[in-house]
């Protein structure tokens, strides 16, 4: 086998932008909007198992625990049949992925309030401050800092997850690259631009993750 039939810089160059259109367009929507979801959720759900009693704590963990222990491809399937047909399966999708890993946002949101040292607790008591200026002054800033490694992780894993929107007959990225596999049989260009889209995405994640955690620090 000659390195041409293996690979083709012109069926590469062809290919590019219909996969960068597809990551922009779903790929990178989904993973942007979902991770909103997941954390706005995420935080809210921490909240609630963190301050209320333990009749509605307990109920939401268990909620937690079930979304955590079934398949993302099971929860995304599962929502196409329960929604109208004229809905949008792309937010569909959207808000089943930002759903799924709130729920692992959750857990480091908790890990990160546990963080906090107790003589913070103990001194916002001894200085009579409300509990919800104690939360939103003292804690959670805390907690923030201590949770965004593991955010920035979760979001990386979203960006990798969304190809399972094709169970759902949304057409992201490496979908498109199949489809165009089939059609051009340059399959090794169309996998190969695909993975390196994922790459310099997961990357440039990391990376603004660590300089956002480098500004919260100092």
């Amino acid at each position: 086998m000659t390195f041409d039939q293996f690979w083709s810089w012109q069926a590469a160059a062809d290919l590019l932008p219909e996969l960068l259109t597809a990551f922009v367009k779903v790929t990178l929507l989904v993973t942007v909007v979902g991770t909103i979801v997941a954390v706005v959720l995420g935080l809210s759900l921490a909240l609630i198992t963190q301050v209320t009693p333990s009749v509605i704590a307990r109920p939401v963990r268990w909620v937690m625990d079930v979304i955590r222990m079934t398949p993302l491809i099971v929860q995304l399937v599962f929502a196409s049949f329960l929604v109208p047909v004229d809905w949008n399966l792309l937010w569909v999708g959207t808000v089943v992925i930002g759903v799924h890993y709130s729920t692992y946002m959750a857990e480091s949101f908790i890990a990160g309030i546990g963080s906090v040292d107790r003589g913070q607790w103990e001194a916002s008591r001894a200085l009579s401050l409300p509990q919800a200026r104690t939360w939103r002054a003292i804690v959670l800033p805390q907690a923030m800092r201590a949770t965004l490694p593991s955010l920035g992780n979760w979001t990386i894993s979203m960006f990798k997850d969304t190809p399972y929107l094709f169970a759902i007959s949304v057409l992201e990225m490496v979908t498109v690259a199949q489809q165009a596999g089939n059609n051009t049989f340059r399959y090794n260009e169309a996998f190969t631009i695909a993975g390196l889209i994922f790459l310099v995405a997961s990357l440039v994640t990391a990376l603004a993750v660590r300089r956002l955690e480098k500004a919260l620090v100092y």
